[in-house]
């Protein structure tokens, strides 16, 4: 796939680089001495979605007034800006990403949870790190699909970080809000499966590539983020019931945008979530 323009390509990468150089160092200030260190990443995120042609549309309403912990599915390192630009959160990441080049820092500079999802012998130890951040009243972003999707369905969910469900948050049950992320639409027209690796980014695609294919590309790409109902783990029977709960929301939500009908599901309507029931793989 070889479309857009080169010389477009080029002056987006620049803006963004531009914009990065320049945002770096205000928010290593903000956290150092104090500042809007939680905000300014949204402001910067909004910035770069414009630049990179991502038209980001919200549909309900995300938790602001207390701690909360988001629940989304995930297709791609654009997930980051997209849902950066909505949130004034940090992401929960796997180790891996504070080593990239660029995108290490950035993670780090936003306050980044880095955990390792295969050292089983630290998962209370990771899971404190995250609910303590929650006690202090932070917003948190997790992905417990573990990977990327090709952004046409929702992998199973990894539900040993559903732990952190259980942390009172000044004597409240933590909050959660499944989360539905998908690419939509080209300059209005519908994205098809194979379109939709434009923003995709899964498998063993390299980013660079990629991310030099967006840039070039003609076009905004529309973006649905879907904020669907919170609940809390008191809802719920146990911590799989919670984790499946966020998982068949989330699917379902991705799966309506895939199909072009973006009419959110009503508090508590669970007969339109998808019947099948969270995959026997997570765990």
């Amino acid at each position: 796939m070889d479309i857009g323009s080169t010389g477009r390509g080029i002056m987006r990468l620049s803006l963004y680089a531009i914009v990065t150089a320049l945002g770096i160092p205000l928010q290593v200030l903000f956290l150092r001495f104090g500042g809007p260190y939680a905000r300014f990443p949204a402001a910067y995120h909004r910035l770069c979605c414009r630049i990179l042609g991502l038209n980001v549309v919200m549909q309900g309403r995300p938790v602001t007034d207390r701690a909360a912990l988001f629940i989304s599915n995930h297709s791609s390192y654009l997930d980051i800006p997209v849902l950066g630009s909505l949130l004034p959160a940090s992401f929960v990441a796997k180790n891996e990403v504070g080593g990239w080049p660029l995108f290490g820092l950035l993670a780090r500079l936003q306050r980044t949870v880095f955990v390792d999802r295969n050292a089983r012998h630290r998962a209370d130890e990771q899971r404190d790190s995250i609910a303590g951040r929650l006690q202090a009243g932070d917003k948190l972003v997790l992905f417990p699909e573990g990977t990327s999707s090709d952004g046409n369905r929702t992998l199973p969910f990894k539900t040993a970080l559903f732990a952190v469900a259980a942390t009172q948050v000044d004597g409240k049950p933590l909050t959660l809000q499944p989360v539905s992320v998908t690419a939509t639409h080209l300059d209005g027209l519908p994205l098809g499966h194979a379109w939709r690796a434009l923003y995709a980014w899964y498998g063993d695609m390299e980013l660079p590539p990629h991310l030099w294919q967006l840039a070039r590309l003609g076009g905004r790409i529309r973006v649905l983020v879907e904020f669907h109902p919170p609940v809390s783990l008191a809802d719920f029977s146990s911590r799989k019931a919670l984790a499946e709960h966020c998982w068949r929301t989330v699917a379902a939500g991705v799966e309506r945008a895939v199909k072009g009908r973006d009419e959110p599901l009503v508090a508590g309507n669970d007969a339109a979530l998808p019947a099948a029931p969270l995959p026997a793989a997570v765990g």
